[in-house]
Formats: structure tokens, C-alpha cells, sequence
């Protein structure tokens, strides 16, 4: 085999594939639009501008989305995935089971810090923005909720709950878990990130605290009211 050949097949073995180079743009594509998303909302940006950003034509990124609302559509998924795995890492037992609600805290806070531009998107894109974009940042939220429900059933002092009571309970913890993402995510400094930690862990206390004085019964037989008496009763005492 001539010299010519050998460097020819090293330059060949050495150049990245088709799939390699596509995925590598889409990903330019994807950072682009994070980058934009910095400071605005994502009805006010454009193709043009993202495909400036990422160093393409504009033709080239309908090789990779068909809309901007798909690209939307990535970066939630994106955005929500880092969460997700945090859960079900949880739920695997990955955390230290002696201090398992300050642990899941740190691995929020690590988690977005490592990804703040996609919190800050979330945030805004959550309340206000492209119709689509928050319907599917609320069906995120419902399939994260739904799932850590289905685990909660799992544990013998929740086995008597409800379908409904463990949804809701599912709700705070996810609820509160993405406020508290947000909040870390405008901490402006190193103090006010310490005092975030400390408020979410207190906060996500209060809740498990709270799990073992509720009573879940179904609705209409007769039990329900007799655990309003018994919260209504602890109200009083409270504030009297």
C-alpha cells in the first residue's frame, strides 16, 4: 500500500460521519437558541437569528426541525430531562437515606447550575409565552408527577392513600422542587444560593412532616369529614 493510501484511509477513519456532522449542527442549533433565550421570550425570537447564532444558512435547519415550536419542544425536553433523572435516582435508592432530602436538594442545585440557561427558559416560558410551549411544559410536569405518585403508593405508610392524595402530595414535591430550581437559578450570589438551600430543605421538611398527621380516605364515606374536623381543630390551636 503506496503512503497516499495509508494517509488518504487515516484522513477517512479520522473524519466524522454524516451523523456525526448532523447531530453535531443540531446541537449548534440548540445552543444557538439558549444562548438567544438569555434575555427574551421565545415568541420574540427568529429563525434567521438562530441560524445566524449557529454559523448556518436558514435552509439548513429545517434539516433538523421542522418549526421553531419543535425546536421549543427539544429544549423542554432537554430542560426537564436533567429533573427527571434526579427523581428516578431518588426513587433507585442513589441517594444517602440518612439525609435524603438535603442530598436531593444539592443535586438540584448541581444540576442547575450545570444548566442554567435551560431553567431560565423554563421559567419564563412557563407562565407566559407560545401556547404550545406551556402546554407542554405543564404535560412535563403532570408526567413527572404521575410517575413519582405511582412510586410514593410503594411505601407502607402511603399504601392506605388514595389515587388522589398521592397525585397531590406528588404535586408538592415536584412544585416545589421546580420553584426552587427557579429561584436558584436568579440567586445572584454564593449567600443567596446557601440561603435558597436552606429555605428548600426546611420547605421540603414541612412537607414529609406533614405526610404523617393526613389520614386519606375516599370521598363520601364519612371519614373525610372527621379529618377537616381534625384539621380545622389543629388551625385553631395554631393561631388561638
Amino acid at each position: 500500500m503506496s503512503r497516499h493510501e495509508r494517509s488518504g484511509r487515516s484522513r477517512s477513519r479520522s473524519a466524522p460521519s454524516r451523523e456525526e456532522r448532523k447531530e453535531a449542527t443540531r446541537r449548534a442549533i440548540i445552543a444557538a437558541a439558549l444562548k438567544l433565550l438569555d434575555e427574551r421570550s421565545f415568541s420574540g425570537l427568529s429563525l434567521r437569528e438562530v441560524t445566524r447564532e449557529a454559523g448556518i444558512v436558514p435552509a439548513a435547519f429545517y434539516r433538523h426541525f421542522e418549526t421553531m415550536e419543535a425546536l421549543g419542544l427539544v429544549l423542554i425536553d432537554e430542560s426537564f430531562r436533567s429533573l427527571r433523572e434526579m427523581l428516578r435516582g431518588a426513587r433507585a435508592g442513589k441517594l444517602d437515606t440518612n439525609r435524603v432530602i438535603e442530598s436531593t436538594v444539592e443535586i438540584l442545585v448541581a444540576g442547575v447550575t450545570e444548566q442554567r440557561e435551560h431553567w431560565r427558559f423554563i421559567g419564563r416560558e412557563r407562565s407566559s409565552g407560545v401556547t404550545v410551549l406551556r402546554y407542554a411544559i405543564r404535560t412535563e410536569i403532570r408526567l413527572i408527577t404521575s410517575e413519582l405518585a405511582t412510586d410514593l403508593a410503594r411505601f407502607p405508610e402511603l399504601t392506605t392513600w388514595s389515587t388522589e392524595d398521592l397525585n397531590i402530595l406528588a404535586s408538592l414535591f415536584v412544585n416545589s422542587m421546580i420553584i426552587i430550581a427557579e429561584a436558584i437559578e436568579d440567586a445572584p450570589d454564593a449567600a443567596a444560593l446557601e440561603e435558597i438551600k436552606r429555605t428548600a430543605v426546611k420547605q421540603l421538611r414541612m412537607i414529609t412532616i406533614g405526610v404523617r398527621g393526613w389520614r386519606s380516605s375516599p370521598p363520601g364515606d364519612g371519614v373525610g369529614e372527621s379529618a377537616e374536623d381534625r384539621e380545622i381543630t389543629l388551625l385553631r390551636e395554631m393561631f388561638e
